[in-house]
């Protein structure tokens, strides 16, 4: 008889155990702050930092003596797509030469959409369109450390009218350097 019971209490406790060991897993004791000890605030999260204003003058100038060369110039895409278009190979192709030249200088390539589109398509759109001209310079040799991708879906528009010779003006990346 005691066996049968032992049976039959047994699986109750053990998940009784297991229950709240694992809620004590779950939930951390809070420390409590007196007045005199100094609260830390948490390591911050990487993000792109901007670059300082002073650097940025240095930046545009390096970009515009870039496109007085043929590189770093905008590449557009279709409608709804982000493949290359030959056009847009042959502006890869002068701005990994560039780049070949310019071994220090790293860039952020940023594709952008048109405002037709929800913001979470576009935006995912936008960093399909970085990331296949990101893969193309990779693979024409460019150290994919020196290419930093970002999406800005339809937030950054060159032209704002309604309309299909505005629009196409927006399916593009840029390219911009970051660091030289």
């Amino acid at each position: 008889m005691t066996k049968k019971w032992v049976n039959v209490l047994a699986i109750p406790i053990i998940l009784f155990l297991v229950i709240g060991l694992t809620g004590c897993c779950l939930f951390k004791k809070k420390q409590a702050v007196t007045p005199t000890e100094e609260v830390k605030p948490a390591a911050p999260i990487e993000e792109a930092q901007p670059v300082p204003e002073v650097a940025e003058e240095g930046l545009d100038a390096l970009k515009r003596a870039a496109q007085a060369e043929g590189a770093l110039l905008p590449i557009y895409f279709d409608f709804d797509k982000y493949n290359l278009k030959p056009e847009a190979k042959k502006n890869l192709d002068k701005t990994a030469a560039w780049l070949s030249k310019n071994p220090t200088v790293k860039i952020r390539i940023e594709g952008n959409c048109d405002e037709r589109g929800t913001n979470e398509y576009n935006m995912a759109l936008g960093e399909r369109r970085a990331n296949s001209a990101k893969e193309y310079l990779v693979k024409l040799g460019i150290a994919a450390e020196r290419l930093e991708t970002a999406s800005w879906g339809e937030e950054k528009p060159i032209c704002t009218e309604h309309n299909e010779s505005c629009w196409w003006q927006n399916r593009r990346d840029d390219f911009n350097p970051i660091s030289k």
